[in-house]
């Protein structure tokens, strides 16, 4: 079965977004445990190095440097707290 790359990406943008906002501090994680949060952001890396293996996505043409700076940033975050 072909997946859409579109809305791979898009789906891979949120992931993205939740992985920022919590590394800038914009995405409330107020009632959450240290290591609750870093499980939601290891998900969420995980999830954006499993799309960026897909093959429809490796042989887009589309700049992917979003993600995979969101993975650095993830995996940053997490080694940090």
């Amino acid at each position: 079965m072909e997946r859409d790359v579109t809305q791979i990406l898009s789906a891979a943008t949120d992931s993205v977004d939740l992985i920022n906002g919590v590394n800038d501090g914009s995405w409330d994680i107020a009632n959450m445990e240290q290591s609750e949060i870093n499980d939601m952001v290891q998900r969420n890396v995980d999830h954006l190095e499993i799309v960026l293996a897909y093959e429809e996505v490796i042989a887009d043409d589309s700049d992917k440097t979003s993600y995979s700076d969101a993975i650095s940033t993830g995996n940053a975050y997490i080694a940090a707290n």
